[in-house]
């Protein structure tokens, strides 16, 4: 079973993937879809307000925020990461609870990042918005580093996170019940 979505002018068939008895989701992987990321990265720059710096929660959201550093003409961008590396210096993080991770999990942000970030405005970016749970730790992590979230961006919105006007996206993604039927 799949769904098809259409999306910065392509055409992808995404698998619907059962994640309990109630509820399934259209399997997004912008991995390895290098027309798809560009495409994407294009459109989201297009929607884009102003802004100093880029952040993304890894992992899903790496190769659009890299496209869109790229097709931008800037040489950087950050990450925040689930764990804490030992390059990372004057790390702080956050709780998150993501639709697709099981249990809680947590967002590192390093300090020589945060210190860039702070008194810039700041696009989040990631590559779906459903329960907003990584999208409003990263926003914290942002704001505990002095940072301005100038948006809030993603290539798809999935579900009730659709009916939000505080994120731009590049198009809905319906969930599904448990047996891959689109809920209305």
């Amino acid at each position: 079973m799949t769904y098809t979505l259409n999306v910065a002018g392509l055409t992808r068939e995404l698998p619907i993937c059962k994640l309990s008895d109630e509820l399934s989701i259209a399997g997004f992987v912008i991995f390895g879809d290098v027309e798809l990321t560009c495409a994407c990265a294009a459109a989201l720059l297009k929607k884009a307000p102003d802004y100093d710096y880029m952040v993304a929660p890894e992992a899903k959201a790496i190769p659009l925020i890299h496209e869109m550093a790229k097709q931008s003409g800037r040489n950087d961008y950050f990450l925040v990461r689930k764990k804490a590396k030992a390059y990372m210096h004057d790390v702080f993080r956050v709780e998150d609870h993501s639709i697709t991770t099981e249990g809680t999990q947590y967002l590192y942000m390093d300090g020589e990042d945060a210190r860039r970030m702070k008194g810039k405005r700041v696009l989040i970016i990631d590559d779906v918005i459903s329960t907003g749970g990584s999208i409003a730790a990263v926003e914290e992590l942002v704001r505990e580093a002095g940072g301005i979230v100038a948006a809030k961006m993603a290539v798809l919105a999935e579900g009730d996170a659709a009916n939000r006007d505080d994120i731009i996206f590049l198009e809905r993604l319906p969930l599904f019940d448990g047996e891959g039927k689109e809920k209305k």
